[in-house]
């Protein structure tokens, strides 16, 4: 006889409105196995999660529990069941303390009104010791956005789980933050724990996973064992047609110019970054790498005005640039796209069309201080069918969207002002392969078009593959310079981690 599933979904559909988020889709989890489950963004993963974590209440189908069907109406609910939801966007309390956040559902059942701070803070620090030196007396406000992905999944650990659901668990962190996170989904699969990790990175599926289910559209594509895969077959289930070449095509030696878009000279804020110098020349798309916390971040932060420099200057186009505010960077023609598209890149609990429109009021407003809504809508449909995003209407709150899709409507906010320079921190950071593929044509069509591209991403295959050059922060300032037959991973990973030394070019660029 063949085991009952630990969890299965049975032809599940999920409407919003007009909108067919899921359409009869199945899936079973076996005990004690890593279960992969993939799609573009926008094919219904997150949704399905959602319902089993009892976010969602499905239109038709059910969810069972070792055979037997259950309502998981709610999150609670969901717990008490085992079932355990790593979010993809962080979901966590800012003002509270890493302790708070990571037992507040054991602290909303408890039932005397009195807190043993002591004991919470030890258990907490016992469980978080297994992922990263956290002090959980911090508040997750002071956090950097990669210590705060660690707090969520040091959450889901102290839950009593029989299924852990990992959403994109590694997109904000570090190589060896990753390789911690993989032994202790490997000792939660030992113990019988079942796991189901989405991911668009093929290497980690591989490296964990057992089965692995693909959705295309909000329909079930196919179910089949990993060891009988290859990443491009996945792929192809995934978006349903081949994709030749993830990349576009570099900039040609034709296409080089020494025309300089913008410039830094010895740019620094007494704190995160100092004496940090480049060049970005017109047509190319200039990454910038370096582990988390080497200051590419804050880098970003002080051209355009969110951050208070103290040193050095910034020119646009050969002339100097003050931005004493984001405001005023902006007005100028330079935006930037936060690494962090739930808290600075959307706003949620605004339309599609809004959200596009927000950097740009002025120009959509008549003499009497009214919106032109026409206008509004017009650069919304405009924008979102250049950049593919799925959706049901401009109308619909980008809350509704997938984290895809969010981000594409946070890249069409920047390019309705018409920008000169736009700064991007992980920009295709949780974003599947086929969406990937869009936004990476689309830079480089915007860097053919005159607007200078600078990429900061810790994802060293799209910094080789999408960048003309690439400059390695390592301490707050430029460690050095690869370009042509030096990009390599091995050559970015030395400058940042100070195995390597500076090049000629870095050191003419400080000089």
């Amino acid at each position: 006889m063949a085991s009952v599933p630990v969890l299965e979904i049975r032809n599940v559909s999920k409407h919003f409105g007009a909108v067919k988020a899921l359409t009869d889709v199945s899936f079973r989890l076996e005990k004690g196995e890593v279960h992969a489950l993939c799609g573009e963004n926008g094919a219904g993963k997150s949704t399905l999660m959602n319902i089993i974590a009892g976010v969602l209440q499905p239109t038709e189908g059910e969810v069972l529990v070792d055979g037997a069907p259950v309502k998981v109406t709610s999150p609670s609910v969901a717990q008490s069941l085992g079932l355990g939801l790593v979010h993809q966007e962080i979901a966590l309390c800012p003002d509270a303390t890493v302790a708070e956040n990571m037992f507040m559902a054991a602290t909303n059942r408890r039932r005397s009104p009195f807190m043993n701070y002591g004991r919470l803070e030890r258990e907490a620090q016992g469980v978080m010791n297994r992922l990263a030196p956290i002090d959980v007396r911090q508040k997750v406000a002071e956090l950097p956005i990669s210590s705060q992905q660690l707090v969520e999944i040091a959450k889901a650990l102290t839950l009593d789980c029989r299924v852990l659901i990992f959403d994109e668990p590694t997109a904000a962190l570090t190589e060896s933050e990753t390789q911690v996170l993989f032994g202790i989904i490997r000792d939660l699969k030992a113990q019988g724990i079942s796991i189901i990790y989405i991911s668009h990175r093929m290497a980690e599926i591989f490296s964990l996973c057992d089965r692995v289910t693909v959705f295309r559209d909000g329909r079930y594509v196919s179910t089949e064992n990993v060891a009988d895969l290859t990443p491009d077959d996945i792929v192809r289930r995934m978006v349903g047609r081949e994709i030749t070449q993830l990349y576009p095509e570099k900039q040609t030696a034709s296409e080089r110019t020494n025309e300089t878009i913008l410039s830094l000279g010895k740019l620094g804020d007494d704190s995160r970054f100092h004496d940090v110098s480049f060049d970005l020349r017109k047509g190319e798309i200039l990454g910038i790498g370096g582990l988390i916390g080497s200051g590419r971040t804050e880098i970003a932060e002080g051209i355009c005005g969110l951050r208070q420099v103290t040193e050095g200057d910034v020119k646009l186009h050969g002339q100097r640039l003050n931005a004493r505010s984001y405001a005023e960077a902006v007005k100028a023609g330079v935006v930037y796209l936060s690494e962090d598209r739930k808290g600075s890149g959307v706003f949620l609990d605004l339309s599609i069309a809004q959200n596009i429109a927000v950097l740009d009021l002025k120009s959509l407003t008549g003499p009497l201080g009214l919106l032109n809504s026409k206008t509004e809508a017009e650069r919304a449909r405009d924008l979102t069918k250049r950049l593919g995003v799925r959706m049901g209407g401009i109308d619909m709150l980008v809350s509704s969207l997938s984290g895809g899709n969010q981000q594409k409507v946070a890249i069409a906010k920047q390019l309705a002002v018409n920008p000169k320079v736009i700064l991007m921190d992980e920009p295709t950071r949780g974003i599947d392969v086929g969406a990937k593929s869009e936004i990476h044509r689309l830079l480089r069509d915007l860097a053919r078009s005159g607007i200078g591209i600078v990429v900061i991403s810790s994802e060293l295959p799209e910094l080789l593959g999408l960048c003309d050059r690439v400059l390695v922060i390592r301490e707050g300032t430029v460690a050095g310079e690869v370009e042509g037959e030096t990009m390599t991973e091995e050559a970015i990973m030395r400058l940042a981690s100070g195995v390597g030394h500076n090049n000629s070019k870095a050191s003419e660029h400080a000089a």
